[in-house]
């Protein structure tokens, strides 16, 4: 991105997860609860991590989190994620979550965060990361 193009901000990696937020995943207020978002951003980062690490999986942390805007019921959310950085057994993706509000014309970013997750065997034991052909 350019400093030409600061006023079209696009989503950064691949679309990985698409849904829509209901009445239900709402607090008291009606406002949609974060928690219901960073478990749809671990979905979408952990779907990243078992393609890349060929296998289970386990998130070891959740590195920052910033939340931008509200989150409205009906929006289309879309969590884009970026493989960030791969060890010998663990793996660094950021997600980025864009919204398109029913009467929006262009999407705008709620939030993003960096997810770690270390590759593991069937027993739960840490694996190597398989090695990858970029």
């Amino acid at each position: 991105m350019t400093a030409l193009d600061d006023d079209k901000p696009t989503p950064r990696g691949d679309l990985t997860l698409q849904i829509i937020p209901l009445p239900a995943d709402t607090n008291a207020n009606g406002d949609v609860f974060a928690g219901w978002l960073v478990k749809q951003m671990d979905l979408a980062a952990a779907t990243m991590a078992g393609r890349i690490s060929q296998g289970r999986n386990a998130t070891v942390a959740m590195d920052r989190m910033e939340f931008l805007s509200p989150l409205r019921v009906g929006s289309q959310v879309g969590c884009y994620c970026e493989l960030v950085d791969i060890g010998r057994s663990s793996m660094k993706i950021s997600v980025e979550v864009w919204t398109l509000d029913r009467t929006a014309k262009h999407p705008r970013k709620v939030t993003e965060g960096l997810f770690v997750y270390v590759a593991i065997d069937e027993h739960g034991r840490i694996r190597e990361v398989p090695e990858q052909n970029l």
